[in-house]
């Protein structure tokens, strides 16, 4: 039920620079906003559905914020930055580079067409199945984040972020994980060369892992009952792991230390360039 205190601007249209700045408790039904910067800007406790945004730059420096079945266009590019307190559902953002610098986030049944360099520096963040394309350096230098249902196609995801944890997804997605601490995934599928590299505290529960050399430069690294594609070759390189995989990996290369056990191990690979203490235990199931 609407806010019947808010003033409700309804079937309008508006161009130009900063038509509604400044506006408070303030309800846009149908509203579109053509070409020009800034329409929602200095703003609090603002309500948009059923609207459509093409100017650059809609939403900056807004406090409070319920968007819901809104387009954004094209171009309108960095629509959500330096906000906070937004809940937005079932919208289609077809613009890059919205949401930077967010606090407390809530996406919900979303679909992000064009999500390069999507999702920077914002804190308390929850998604629930939200679809993200074209997704390069998504969601980078985040703190907070809870992920359900993310079905994402986009290289060098989640780079530098910290405290995460993902359920049932789909990462469709190369150097993920880079850099990155206090990162749980649980029950997903990940696609993409060199995962997770020199992460902290990376823990993969119930997970389909696909792509070469993943899993390297680890450190306190977490595997419980995952799964490995064929491609998944060389993993595990100077990586202080705990690992136990169902089936096979095509191989180990360099283990700095821990327990890693499997079905089988195709290969492994102690060479000449192993760190110390080079002490990790790889252990096939059952001793065959």
């Amino acid at each position: 039920m609407k806010d019947m205190c808010k003033n409700t601007i309804k079937d309008r249209e508006f161009w130009g620079e900063r038509p509604l700045f400044a506006s408070h408790g303030l309800r846009l039904e149908n509203v579109v906003i053509h070409e020009g910067e800034s329409a929602v800007k200095e703003c609090s406790d603002i309500e948009a559905s059923n609207c459509r945004f093409d100017g650059r730059y809609p939403f900056w420096h807004v406090s409070g914020m319920t968007i819901d079945g809104c387009v954004f266009g094209d171009d309108a590019r960095a629509a959500l930055w330096y906000s906070e307190h937004l809940k937005m559902t079932a919208c289609e953002v077809f613009a890059p580079k919205v949401l930077r610098e967010m606090t407390d986030v809530s996406l919900s049944d979303v679909t992000f067409h064009n999500a390069v360099e999507t999702l920077w520096y914002c804190n308390d963040v929850t998604l629930l199945n939200v679809r993200a394309v074209n997704a390069d350096y998504i969601m980078m230098h985040c703190n907070g984040v809870s992920i359900r249902g993310l079905a994402l196609d986009g290289k060098y995801s989640f780079q530098y972020s910290k405290n995460i944890e993902i359920r049932n997804s789909v990462l469709n997605t190369k150097d993920a994980f880079w850099e990155t601490e206090n990162i749980t995934v649980v029950d997903s599928v990940i696609k993409g060369e060199y995962l997770g590299w020199h992460s902290k505290n990376l823990r993969l529960v119930n997970c389909k892992i696909s792509g070469t050399q993943p899993l390297c430069y680890a450190d306190n690294l977490v595997l419980e009952n995952c799964t490995f594609a064929e491609d998944a070759d060389l993993a595990f390189e100077y990586s202080s792991v705990q690992a136990t995989v169902n089936g096979s990996i095509a191989s180990v290369k360099n283990p700095l230390t821990g327990h890693i056990v499997a079905d089988g191990i195709g290969e492994v690979i102690i060479d000449s360039f192993a760190k110390q203490p080079a002490d990790c235990v790889i252990e096939i199931r059952g001793g065959a």
